[in-house]
């Protein structure tokens, strides 16, 4: 990291030039009461190479995930990213951009705003997506805002088996406009509960979340699902996983309104959980309700190719409670990423991993399945996720795993209590070998990880 050295008389120079004539003057608006008196308690300076030893010392401390085998999901993934993106994301151009309010110095970030608007809408199949969100719960959160605002209807129907963390943000989002969320059980076999959700939408309702596929990792009947809203006369919200719409139907096949997702799988390191990346692409029809940026490609008075930001103007974004969106701002370097991801793979590549995360994820079940006391709970299909009822509890046996190397996914039993505490998420992507499929299943079974 960069150094900037303070010396007395930089000090000195820094206060003459804002006319105070010591440091403590700066303080005189605090009370004297509130002010902390004598040193912090901390060790001695050290010196640079001492302190950079230190620092590196505190950090051989930590066990990164790229040490270990993966098989933590949940919306976060373990997945392969091209050198091209790293590269690309670490341009000055990019990485020190503002906002592009200003098109005629800004048609590099537009462009790559374009293009990412674009790839989204080629992978969830619908027909305009704007700059993108903070995060996929963001994303669902305002989807939900924008079609209640639409259908005038305060109530949105979510299934239990969505992310209990997107699940938190709808709740506190709802809160302030009092929308009601009513949950909608999941069944036996993991998949929503259809007769629940017939039941349920009786009562006017402005939405139905189908989340695809659903925490569990199981493959809900979405376009079943989104006949049924329709019938009634709600909305469909897709939260989909981006990369599972490349074997499974998209959003826009089976007619949904708004598609929302995590875009953390196109191209951004898991990072401890963040910066993450929310996609939002919507029906033509609604694209002045979308809230956040939205990029469009015009030509110029000499008929050349220009791209600008429309729709909305900057005044919108302060509108408060009358705004489209309090969102204002994006990930612009984080949709830049996925772009570059998605460009990187093709077509082609971008089916392949799914197809292997598919493969690996069924491989890896098959082995588990067959060890004493584990089981599969649930009998619907999968994508690359799966629940696991492990022979012992699950936070135990995570401990022991992670000392062998493995981290072997998420236990579900402080989220879902009615999963019990050895039920374990376990998430395969095509990052994962054979070899460390087979670790996973040998430690499962009381073997020697490795052997």
């Amino acid at each position: 990291m960069s150094y900037i050295q303070n010396t007395d008389a930089d000090r000195a120079e820094m206060l003459e030039a804002i006319g105070v004539r010591s440091f403590d003057e700066l303080l005189e608006p605090i009370p004297e009461a509130l002010r902390m008196k004598g040193d912090l308690a901390l060790d001695p300076p050290l010196a640079e190479a001492a302190l950079a030893a230190h620092l590196g010392a505190l950090a051989g401390r930590n066990r990164p995930a790229a040490g270990a085998a993966s098989f933590l999901g949940g919306g976060i993934y373990d997945r392969h990213i091209p050198a091209l993106v790293r590269y690309v994301a670490s341009r000055s151009e990019f990485y020190t951009s503002y906002t592009p309010y200003q098109a005629e110095v800004s048609q590099g970030t537009l462009q790559a705003i374009y293009e990412y608007q674009s790839l989204v809408c080629r992978v969830t199949g619908m027909d305009v997506a704007n700059a993108s969100m903070y995060d996929g719960a963001t994303a669902l959160a305002e989807a939900m805002l924008m079609v209640v605002a639409i259908k005038g209807a305060p109530r949105v129907l979510v299934p239990r088996a969505l992310s209990p963390r997107y699940r938190a943000v709808l709740a506190s989002y709802a809160a302030a406009r009092d929308i009601a969320v009513v949950e909608i059980p999941y069944a036996a076999d993991g998949l929503l509960d259809g007769a629940r959700l017939e039941s349920s939408l009786g009562e006017k309702t402005a939405a139905l979340v189908v989340a695809q596929p659903n925490y569990f990792g199981v493959v809900e009947n979405a376009g079943e699902l989104a006949a049924l809203a329709h019938a009634k006369g709600a909305a469909v919200i897709a939260c989909v996983d981006p990369v599972s719409c490349a074997l499974i139907a998209p959003p826009g096949e089976y007619g949904a309104d708004v598609a929302v997702g995590e875009g953390q799988s196109l191209g951004l390191p898991q990072s401890y959980g963040g910066p993450l990346l929310g996609f939002m692409a919507t029906r033509k029809e609604h694209v002045r309700r979308m809230p956040g940026r939205l990029v469009s490609g015009t030509v110029d008075i000499d008929g050349k190719r220009g791209y600008v930001m429309t729709l909305q103007t900057r005044e919108q974004h302060i509108r408060r409670e009358k705004a489209t969106s309090n969102i204002c701002t994006n990930e612009a370097l984080c949709a830049l990423s996925a772009a570059v991801y998605l460009a990187a793979l093709g077509e082609k590549g971008f089916r392949e991993v799914a197809e292997q995360s598919y493969a690996k994820s069924h491989a890896l079940a098959g082995m588990l399945a067959g060890v004493r006391g584990a089981r599969l709970p649930f009998g619907g299909p999968f994508f690359q996720e799966f629940v696991l009822e492990l022979p012992t509890a699950a936070a135990a046996f995570a401990t022991r795993a992670s000392a062998a190397g493995i981290l072997p996914g998420i236990p579900l039993g402080a989220d879902f209590p009615e999963l019990g505490e050895r039920a374990i998420l376990v998430a395969v992507t095509e990052k994962r070998t054979r070899s460390e499929l087979e670790r996973y299943r040998d430690l499962l079974a009381g073997k020697e990880a490795g052997r």
